[in-house]
């Protein structure tokens, strides 16, 4: 297991499962209009690796992620994905879906030592895109993904997500944004 975490670069300090209660959820209310939703979060992030694809080797984090609101404490998001360092070319990958039929595939350029890195996906790109379905595409776009993470000096990380949808019936882009802070429960 230290060979794998050795191999994760800037992935390394987000390996261990964690928690934050002070996350904000920034989203479209039943009415389309701004909603905010106050959640706490679980998330668990397992190493893994090496990933081979002939010259290309990648180490990663197996995770997934649920949300609660704080209100009634009931579960409102889940993913599920990767967390993928490409160390020969530098790139950090976030892989994962969604149970609303979302798919999603962001990267950046970072180095390994990084305690910040940014990641970045657009609708119709062919390497770091978004793909929806057919509900969501014409209801609830995603045209743009960016998410930015933190690993702070007391240990914990946040980060920081903007989801860009472009909604039916509204001429400008809405700003979905999620942030929280989590702390490391068990290693």
């Amino acid at each position: 297991m230290d060979d794998i975490i050795k191999n994760l670069g800037p992935l390394a300090a987000l390996a261990g499962t964690w928690e934050g209660d002070k996350g904000n959820d920034l989203a479209p209310d039943a009415n389309r209009d701004e909603g905010n939703i106050p959640f706490r979060e679980r998330m668990i992030m397992e190493p893994m690796g090496p990933v081979k694809n002939h010259e290309q080797i990648m180490y990663g984090l197996r995770y997934n992620t649920v949300a609660f609101r704080l209100s009634d404490g009931e579960s409102f998001h889940e993913e599920f994905g990767y967390w993928l360092w490409d160390v020969t070319n530098g790139q950090v990958m976030r892989c994962f879906t969604i149970p609303r039929g979302m798919a999603i595939l962001a990267g950046g350029t970072t180095t390994a030592d990084a305690k910040s890195f940014e990641l970045a996906a657009s609708v119709g790109s062919e390497t770091y895109g978004v793909s929806s379905n057919k509900f969501l595409d014409q209801e609830f776009k995603t045209v743009r993904f960016e998410c930015k993470v933190t690993v702070n000096d007391d240990g914990s990380f946040t980060y920081e997500q903007d989801t860009q949808l472009q909604m039916k019936g509204r001429p400008d882009v809405f700003h979905h944004r999620d942030q929280n802070t989590l702390r490391r429960v068990d290693d």
